[in-house]
């Protein structure tokens, strides 16, 4: 995490944490086991959670908000979660931009991936791998139990190592300035997960990688794999085994458990092979990602030819070539190949050749076969906007913030929409959802405010508005109080 975001994350845990006074709270912190879920209850950790990942999503370069990335993620990361200790457990799975192998679990169940860990893996059971171990983490508690072994610290220092921990977990400069600013020296033994925990987390993530179907073979094959890179370039060992120690005796028990399983070959998913050529392909210039892929299917040195047509089209459409991008995407169309991705592309293009009407078509058409694809579902509400199908723009999204009401990016695009409908209400009215759901409350409050000033709205509209507001600056003074009471 960048200087900005790790006070932002402090100032957070600060303010959900503190409000008794400091030898009070730190007695009251749990021992390891079941205590630390009983003093640190799952809506708190997923308090912490959301205002920590809120923080990043705004001020974390960093941050990767693409919802192809999120949606691969997160429907290989529940795959997972729903064959762990805890299937009913809620996790959120979200990407960095950061060429080193890394993953690394929140408090409430978010977990982060560094894009160098979706490119390093060799398949897509590698992968979940990596999600498998730190999703046992998510399932176990450690976060939480880690922390809760320094019950004798103050509650700062015990604010400062969850910072420290979670620090480790994305980047070590950050860790180490961490611990430098918390001047607590018992910190440094916290940064990595305890030999038990991480042990719990392989035996634990084994299982659950085989109930899902994958490869258990995986997880030694990738960690054997960065161990040996660490040993190659020393002290450049990847960050991942710098947070999770990688020792013999772990990957001694990890090859015996794995020795007596039955062979499975897991084919990959076209995605994992799509996502990743999205990816190769943000790593260069799109001039060269398109000379690079072109390279690859006339030599015919690719893992999935389908995926590196798609990066070529991919690379094609960003240098704004946009007949040769059209041309691979209509290779891939007629080839049968199915992916939201593939079809969200090809709208894009179609967009981009003047051809909105014929996106549309697309995007219908691919919604009724990937009804659970934020990607589509956004593209098709921005080629409404777009194409300036107000109306049906609102009533889809309408129907979509149904499903899923605690969508900001819904809210933001139905707030466009109002707004270039002429629907000012509306537009102030979505806005401050789109920033509630941020964690900005102020910036909602504002919002309804400006809603209240707006004279396009019915009785029952500014009704809503009116309801809405009293709500929010209610949270807002129980909000200034814990401010006071952890001053």
């Amino acid at each position: 995490m960048k200087r900005s975001v790790r006070n932002a994350v402090l100032a957070v845990l600060a303010i959900t944490l503190g409000s008794a006074p400091p030898a009070t709270l730190a007695e009251e912190l749990p021992d390891l086991g079941e205590a630390a879920r009983a003093e640190l209850s799952p809506q708190t950790e997923r308090k912490i959670g959301e205002r920590i990942l809120n923080e990043i999503r705004l001020r974390e370069p960093s941050y990767i908000d693409d919802p192809e990335v999120s949606d691969y993620l997160n429907q290989l990361g529940n795959r997972l979660v729903a064959a762990s200790s805890n299937p009913a457990g809620d996790c959120q799975f979200f990407a960095i931009r950061d060429n080193t192998v890394n993953a690394f679990a929140m408090f409430g169940g978010f977990i982060g991936v560094n894009t160098g860990t979706v490119l390093t893996a060799q398949s897509e059971s590698e992968l979940a791998a990596v999600l498998a171990h730190e999703v046992a983490h998510v399932t176990q508690n450690h976060l939480a139990r880690q922390i809760a072994r320094e019950k004798q610290q103050s509650i700062a220092t015990m604010i400062a190592m969850a910072l420290a921990v979670l620090a480790a977990r994305s980047n070590s400069q950050a860790a180490s300035a961490a611990i430098a600013s918390a001047q607590a020296g018992t910190i440094q033994a916290q940064l990595a997960y305890s030999r038990d925990f991480e042990r719990e987390a392989d035996r634990l993530g084994l299982q659950t990688l085989s109930n899902a179907g994958y490869d258990v073979r995986a997880m030694g094959d990738f960690f054997a794999r960065l161990q040996q890179a660490g040993r190659v370039y020393e002290n450049s060992a990847p960050v991942y085994l710098r947070s999770h120690p990688l020792t013999v005796e772990r990957m001694s028990d990890m090859q015996n458990r794995v020795d007596g399983a039955v062979y499975r070959q897991v084919p990959d998913s076209l995605d994992f092979h799509l996502l990743r050529a999205k990816l190769r392909a943000q790593m260069s210039t799109a001039r060269e990602a398109a000379n690079d892929f072109a390279q690859q299917l006339k030599e015919r040195k690719h893992a999935s030819e389908v995926a590196a047509r798609y990066g070529l089209a991919y690379a094609l459409l960003k240098t704004g070539d946009v007949a040769g991008a059209q041309h691979e995407l209509d290779v891939l169309l007629a080839s049968k190949a199915s992916s939201p991705m593939i079809v969200r592309l090809a709208a894009e293009a179609k967009i981009a050749g003047g051809n909105p009407a014929a996106a549309l078509t697309l995007f219908r058409q691919a919604l009724q076969r990937y009804p659970q694809s934020r990607a589509l579902v956004y593209g098709y509400a921005e080629a409404l906007l777009g194409n300036r199908e107000y109306d049906q723009g609102v009533r889809f999204l309408d129907a979509q913030i149904q499903l899923a009401a605690s969508d900001y990016k819904l809210h933001g695009l139905q707030a466009k929409t109002f707004a270039a409908a002429g629907k000012r209400l509306q537009q102030h009215r979505a806005q401050a959802e789109f920033y509630f759901l941020q964690g900005q409350l102020g910036a909602a409050v504002e919002q309804l405010q400006f809603a209240q000033q707006s004279t396009d709205g019915n009785f029952f509209e500014q009704s809503a508005v009116d309801a809405r507001l009293r709500e929010l600056r209610k949270l807002q003074a129980e909000e200034a109080k814990q401010k006071r009471g952890g001053s």
